[in-house]
């Protein structure tokens, strides 16, 4: 009904929402009516921004909800908007931060860039969507509050520059809270405001350069007309420390592909296992062939992942038949880096059982996202070894070449040894 009505804003909130129906009060009218509330929890970080705006949204609702559930006076309901309560062992330490570098960083990403905080949207309508602008000071004594001044300056006047936000202290985006500016990326990259999808996911990825070492990524939630919906989590929830090794991988071997796959899994460990699992094997699988490229080695297009990682493992000499008896733990080394190459195998395997890119029958139940973690986790041990030996490998070589005469020297690059 809100929706059909135009009005989104609650009935989005009313989708967020978790909902408990409470009997709140007695009236002796009538022979007795009981009243009930219907609260809605929201995010505390989201019940804050909406402001005055609440009491708005909680009439649109209760309108809505008294419609559907009073039947001749002897009920009576309406709506409040309240913040969700959740455990947080650690809400005695201080809250994570954005450094003013890294922000400042990110602003001058947008400037060089030329691209627009605002997206599509006019000033106004953007910042709508994160602030109360009728609750907030207007700087022109002509107007009352934010929403005139920006209107009449930006649009009117047009005397404001296009980036007047960054260091307006009303919205205090340099040196205000974290969570308030991570929002505001998350929201420069909402479908809604950047409908050109891959524009949206270039800025993901400059942001997350900044953001990464700050402990913080944007990560996908959830798709709206077929574009990803940001929110910023904490690396910490996200298991980030095997996938911020394997973005080091990808940079080791200049691996854009790789880079685009250790997105998919940034998004996927806990939304989407499944995927992350599925994931996870092609990353493998773009190491390998990656290397081989480098090496001058050629394989065959349809080559699946055991066979990538055989020529893989021949070409680096991963496994160690130049190990001898002799030396101590001899077997100990050979069996963990047979295991080691076995391990892409297995994720194979793990991808046809659990991973996506398979129909599935509805008695099929899916893996966890520790299921996921462990997937990954195997992945980039298994790539991070592998291009470790890749460098050493190239390293040697360039020093023996270096070291040969001139026309061994020749002989080396043309045979692939210079790479």
């Amino acid at each position: 009904m809100l929706a059909a009505e135009g009005m989104t804003e609650a009935a989005e909130l009313l989708r967020e929402a978790d909902c408990e129906t409470t009997e709140t009060g007695w009236d002796n009218w009538n022979g007795g009516t009981p009243i009930y509330t219907l609260f809605l929890s929201i995010d505390p970080a989201h019940y804050g921004r909406l402001g005055a705006k609440r009491a708005t949204l909680e009439e649109q609702i209760t309108a809505r909800v008294k419609a559907v559930y009073e039947r001749d006076g002897d009920i009576w309901f309406s709506a409040s908007i309240r913040p969700r309560i959740q455990a947080r062992p650690d809400w005695r330490s201080a809250p994570a931060n954005v450094s003013r570098r890294a922000r400042r960083n990110i602003i001058d990403g947008l400037k060089v860039d030329n691209i627009a905080w605002m997206g599509s949207l006019d000033d106004v309508e953007f910042l709508q969507r994160l602030w109360d602008l009728e609750t907030l000071p207007s700087h022109d004594s002509r107007y009352k509050d934010a929403a005139g001044d920006i209107w009449q300056h930006r649009w009117n006047n047009n005397d404001w520059e296009d980036d007047w936000i960054f260091e307006d202290k009303r919205f205090d985006l340099i040196d205000g809270p974290a969570d308030r500016f991570l929002a505001f990326l998350a929201e420069m990259v909402h479908p809604v405001v950047r409908p050109d999808r891959n524009q949206a996911l270039d800025m993901v990825r400059n942001f997350n350069d900044q953001l990464r070492p700050e402990g913080w990524m944007l990560v996908e939630v959830e798709k709206i007309a077929g574009r990803p919906r940001f929110v910023a989590k904490a690396i910490g929830e996200l298991g980030g420390r095997s996938v911020m090794r394997a973005r080091t991988v990808a940079d080791a071997l200049d691996a854009a592909w790789m880079h685009r796959e250790i997105e998919r899994l940034e998004n996927a460990v806990d939304r989407d296992p499944a995927l992350a699992i599925g994931t996870a094997k092609e990353l493998v699988e773009s190491c390998c062939k990656s290397v081989l490229t480098k090496r001058g080695i050629s394989y065959s297009a349809s080559a699946d992942l055991p066979a990538l990682t055989k020529l893989v493992a021949k070409e680096l000499g991963l496994v160690p038949d130049d190990i001898t008896d002799a030396a101590r733990g001899a077997e100990t080394i050979r069996l963990i880096l047979r295991n080691l190459s076995a391990l892409t195998q297995y994720l194979a395997e793990l991808r046809s059982l659990y991973g996506s890119g398979h129909g599935r029958d509805g008695q099929h139940r899916g893996l966890q996202p520790r299921h996921a973690r462990l997937a990954v986790g195997a992945a980039v041990s298994f790539i991070d070894f592998v291009t470790e030996t890749f460098r050493e490998r190239k390293f040697k070589e360039e020093v023996e070449c270096s070291a040969a005469p001139d026309n061994q020297q020749q002989s080396k690059r043309a045979g692939g040894l210079s790479v």
